[in-house]
């Protein structure tokens, strides 16, 4: 201060660029993905619409858990942000917001989190949600993402989460339909993230992140996607008992549309961005459609009459065959991707497996 007059740092950031900067940290985009799961869930539990207080308050509270999952991963990733291309412009590497500050905002809206779903909605809904953001941090971000190229299919159950923490706030506990619609998150999670790692494939390498694509390359990864996107196909069409022709008829045709994709990436990898939109696409008109077969049709199922039976016979057997491809794949390139050990890797490449069989046998006893 100079004759009672205050000099400010003409480079400091005015308080709208820095609430800017704190809004970018939640990664409000993948929130928004992770939104649209939450709500048909919602629906389907609800058999009809759950009511505007509950589905905003559950949203509300989805978004401060996730919020502060990506804040904290930011903290944790930010030397390789400062490395790749695609995200050295974030908030920490671009010193906007320093890591204690970061830290503290991403603590806050987690807890914050836990707090609004547990006064809202009721315990269980909230615990489900801090799972999905201590999974994200603790088992994905630090466990799994520097150490093995199974990070985001066994990490994928973070961002899986939403639709259980949806059937929780409505319904106070959990069913298997609200495991499959974990299942379809959980299995579709690793196609769209590869096709994002193709694109971007020299900055995970710098960054020493061992995505697929960098360590077995590309055209061995386009084979994992196409099997991946046939396992989510599978897992989608066990839903159709609990639903009608709505659902069966969106599963059909996204489900066509993702294969068909894939299957072009594998032939195109110069395609990899264009097959991660349509990634994006399946999963929300999937899910969308699961909402508004409820609340056109009542969500009257097919049970195991006609096209019902037929679409969990498909959905069983190309669940089953597609995980087992994908073992053979991990069998066939263990000796190039093995980053961590024999053992810890075929533990990562059964959990799937083990899970898509377990999803079926499950979904089978419950309509029987």
């Amino acid at each position: 201060m100079t004759d009672g007059v205050r000099i400010t740092d003409p480079r400091a950031p005015g308080w709208g660029a820095t609430l800017a900067a704190y809004v970018q940290l939640t990664k409000p985009r993948i929130i928004e993905l992770l939104l649209t799961t939450t709500l048909p869930a919602m629906v389907l539990a609800a058999g009809a619409w759950p009511g505007w207080w509950l589905a905003v308050a559950t949203l509300i509270g989805g978004t401060l858990s996730a919020a502060g999952a990506n804040v904290i991963n930011q903290v944790l990733d930010a030397d390789i942000d400062r490395v790749m291309r695609r995200t050295r412009g974030r908030p920490i590497p671009t010193d906007r917001i320093g890591t204690t500050a970061a830290v503290a905002h991403g603590v806050v809206l987690g807890v914050a989190g836990f707090v609004w779903l547990l006064v809202t909605t009721n315990l269980l809904a909230a615990v489900l949600s801090t799972i999905g953001l201590l999974f994200y941090v603790f088992v994905y971000t630090m466990a799994l993402k520097r150490s093995t190229t199974q990070n985001i299919v066994i990490g994928g159950a973070a961002g899986a989460v939403p639709p259980l923490v949806g059937w929780a706030a409505v319904t106070g506990s959990l069913a298997v339909p609200a495991w499959i619609l974990f299942a379809i998150v959980f299995f579709w999670t690793p196609s769209h993230f590869w096709a994002l790692a193709m694109r971007y494939d020299e900055d995970y390498r710098a960054a020493g992140v061992p995505m697929l694509p960098g360590v077995i390359g590309e055209r061995a990864t386009t084979g994992y996607v196409v099997w991946y996107s046939l396992v989510t196909v599978g897992v989608s069409l066990l839903l159709v008992p609990w639903l009608g022709w709505i659902y069966l008829a969106a599963v059909i045709a996204f489900g066509g549309w993702l294969v068909f994709g894939a299957v072009k990436l594998r032939f195109s990898p110069e395609l990899a961005m264009r097959y991660f939109t349509a990634t994006n696409g399946y999963l929300a008109g999937v899910f969308l459609a699961v909402a508004v077969d409820v609340l056109a049709l009542g969500g009257s199922g097919f049970g195991f009459r006609g096209l019902g039976v037929a679409a969990l016979g498909v959905g069983s057997g190309l669940a089953i065959i597609g995980m087992l491809a994908i073992v053979a794949l991990d069998v066939r390139t263990r000796p190039v991707r093995r980053l961590v050990g024999p053992v810890r890797d075929l533990i990562e490449v059964l959990l799937p497996l083990a899970g898509a069989i377990a999803l079926v046998i499950s979904t089978w006893m419950a309509l029987a």
